[in-house]
């Protein structure tokens, strides 16, 4: 009788990687950027006789993950993972030079559904290993590092020059910079403002207690309104103060572009920051508080020097959800004219060029990944040096 597996996640991942990869096509080729192309999968590309030794490996992951192995099997698993992880541009830059016809110059490949699934599953495997075997977070940090560099050198080296996605950029590239750039300045300025909007309203909730519930309803209803009915709404009101005001005008605020985007996002964004600044700073422990006004401590040294670094870890949670939201918020705003990496996206889209649309959705994903990683390290640290204090 087949005994149950241990790690069901493990075996489930791994069965999905396996099945996606060897079942889904894997590249699609096209004449062009919006003429639908051929696809192509695994068996198609290595043939019948390949099949079984290319795959082989990822069999011998759903077998380990199955029967439960020691700590060797695990470091067996993580190998196997890795390896793949990293092989992968370089297979995909051997089947651009052997099929995509070079005479054609909008010919390109695109990376197929199956290849897109596999990433995904192969990924969360390499969680689920990075968690069953305690990697220390410095460990963690260099084997992410590592292999995004890995991953990326057939990008950097021009390897990759037929796929469809490297053609978009190429084709791109100053558009690129320039929507990065303005992305990041918008979410910065949505951080920072919906940072300080949230310490002043914990601060008055906090000495004026029945402002609680009202600011919390306020902010609640903001929160329900759909992102493009609130760009909507801004636009009249915001269109009639630049023309009133020449001086609103002079700072291009006007019925589109970065105004609405701004005032929408810092409306989203205000409910998670305030209501973790205003739990953070309720909840810190009033005989500490006590404490340190028996030592003489003034009230804003008590706060400065005992609250708000006790506070400062679920403050730095907030930051990190309103940073993540307000990135993918961000792309929206390209619909009123606010730029970013929706306009990609949308641009993409108007014209059936998925690829353009990964151009743009691609960043968005890692830079979110990248700020809640980063924010959830400052945050553990944070909490550390409290407890080692």
């Amino acid at each position: 009788m087949l005994r149950p597996p241990h790690n069901r996640v493990l075996v489930v991942l791994s069965m999905a990687a396996l099945l996606t990869l060897a079942l889904l096509s894997v590249v699609s080729v096209q004449p062009n950027r919006i003429a639908p192309g051929e696809d192509y999968s695994l068996v198609a590309i290595v043939g019948f006789e390949w099949l079984i030794p290319v795959l082989l490996p990822l069999v011998g992951v759903v077998c380990l993950s199955w029967w439960s192995p020691p700590r060797w099997g695990d470091y067996a698993m993580l190998t196997i993972t890795l390896v793949y992880l990293v092989s992968w541009p370089w297979a995909l830059s051997l089947f651009c030079q052997m099929v995509v016809d070079s005479s054609q110059q909008a010919a390109r490949a695109s990376i197929g559904p199956g290849l897109w699934a596999w990433l995904f599953f192969s990924l969360l495997i390499l969680l689920e290993l990075q968690a069953r075997l305690h990697v220390p977070r410095f460990g963690r940090w260099s084997l992410w590092l590592s292999l995004i560099a890995l991953i990326s050198l057939p990008f950097w080296l021009g390897a990759l020059s037929d796929l469809a996605l490297v053609r978009e950029y190429q084709g791109n590239t100053e558009q690129f910079m320039d929507a990065m750039h303005y992305h990041v300045a918008l979410v910065s300025a949505v951080v920072a403002v919906s940072l300080m909007l949230a310490v002043l309203l914990a601060l008055l909730m906090r000495s004026h207690e029945r402002l609680q519930r009202g600011v919390f309803a306020v902010l609640s209803v903001i929160q329900t309104i759909p992102s493009l009915a609130l760009f909507g709404l801004l636009l009249a009101p915001l269109a009639w103060l630049s023309s009133r005001f020449s001086i609103l005008a002079d700072l291009g605020v006007q019925g589109i572009g970065w105004a609405p985007a701004l005032l929408a996002l810092v409306g989203y964004s205000l409910l998670p920051m305030t209501r973790n600044t205003y739990v953070a700073l309720e909840s810190i422990d009033p005989q500490v508080i006590d404490a340190a006004r028996g030592m003489g401590m003034s009230r804003w040294q008590v706060f400065f020097q005992v609250r708000l670094p006790l506070a400062l870890p679920v403050i730095i949670e907030g930051v990190r959800i309103t940073s993540v939201q307000a990135i993918g918020l961000a792309a929206v705003a390209a619909l009123i004219g606010a730029g970013g990496f929706g306009t990609f996206v949308f641009q993409g889209l108007g014209q059936a060029a998925m690829d353009m649309v990964l151009l743009g959705a691609l960043p968005i994903i890692i830079m979110a990944v990248l700020v809640d990683t980063a924010l959830s390290a400052l945050a553990a640290w944070c909490r550390r040096g409290d407890v080692n204090a």
